[in-house]
């Protein structure tokens, strides 16, 4: 049986894609006060920021438990599925990757898991977790599988341009960036995910500036692959998108909603680009 792929919701991968590769979402929790809400299920992105919009308190963020991958390992062997790879937010932000490990040995007598630290976040750990279901789809066994998810690590490259830092700050996710902060209400900072930690890449003075940037950003690896766009909420994705299409065929581009586990952290109307550059 073909080789099953898990993943967490800080993926941020649109729902049809979820369902045409067949690949199971283990949700993280998001806290607003004391409400305790499960990502996907009982908050949507679109829901997600118009809390955010009205919330007196910024949300917090909460790794899934191993009993929740162990659960979705077990799903995996009672299907029938010959092992499973699960590729995990970012373990140097996360304590999710540390679960889907201790769930990985709890079943290793049943079922083999391969469980992978993506070393990123958002539509980057989404776009590893595609790579490895079409490997999957293609009759792939558990190593190659892995290896191809392995092989996207080093490749990956995330960017993001934020509105406002005070969800990184307040967050403690910040890393170097915090470089960015002091008394810059009209700078927009934009961060880069660098070995899994979030870090400071440079300050622009606008808005537009900073999607004309990221764009840059793209020209300037020359052929990438896989480019997608991610966005919580932005008011001005159309933009983004017409610039981008000067460098990469805008129909190929992949669009995600940044939902609630990423952007508790990146803050409202984030937006940013993921791709693979070539090995």
């Amino acid at each position: 049986m073909p080789i099953r792929v898990v993943t967490d919701s800080a993926c941020d991968l649109p729902p049809d894609l979820v369902a045409e590769l067949d690949i199971d979402i283990v949700p993280l929790t998001i806290r607003f006060g004391n409400e305790e809400l499960v990502d996907g299920r009982d908050l949507s992105p679109k829901e997600f920021w118009a809390r955010v919009a009205s919330s007196p308190v910024l949300p917090e963020t909460a790794a899934p438990s191993p009993g929740a991958f162990e659960e979705a390992f077990r799903r995996a062997a009672a299907g029938g599925a010959d092992g499973v790879v699960c590729v995990n937010l970012s373990g140097a932000l996360s304590a999710t990757f540390q679960s889907a490990s201790v769930a990985a040995r709890s079943v290793a007598d049943d079922i083999p898991v391969r469980v992978i630290d993506s070393r990123t976040v958002t539509m980057a750990l989404g776009l590893m977790a595609v790579a490895a279901a079409r490997a999957a789809k293609q009759g792939k066994g558990l190593e190659d599988c892995a290896g191809v998810v392995e092989d996207l690590v080093p490749r990956t490259r995330t960017y993001g341009a934020l509105d406002t830092m005070e969800n990184l700050r307040k967050g403690g996710r910040i890393g170097s960036a915090q470089a960015l902060l002091g008394s810059m209400l009209s700078i927009k900072p934009i961060i880069e995910v660098v070995d899994g930690l979030v870090e400071a890449e440079s300050r622009q003075r606008t808005r537009s500036k900073s999607l004309r940037y990221l764009v840059e950003k793209v020209r300037g690896f020359g052929h990438v692959e896989d480019l997608a766009v991610m966005h919580g909420d932005a008011p001005d994705l159309d933009e983004l998108l017409d610039l981008l299409g000067a460098v990469y065929p805008r129909d190929d581009i992949l669009v995600g909603d940044i939902g609630p586990v990423i952007g508790t952290h990146g803050g409202p109307r984030v937006i940013g680009v993921v791709f693979h550059v070539p090995r």
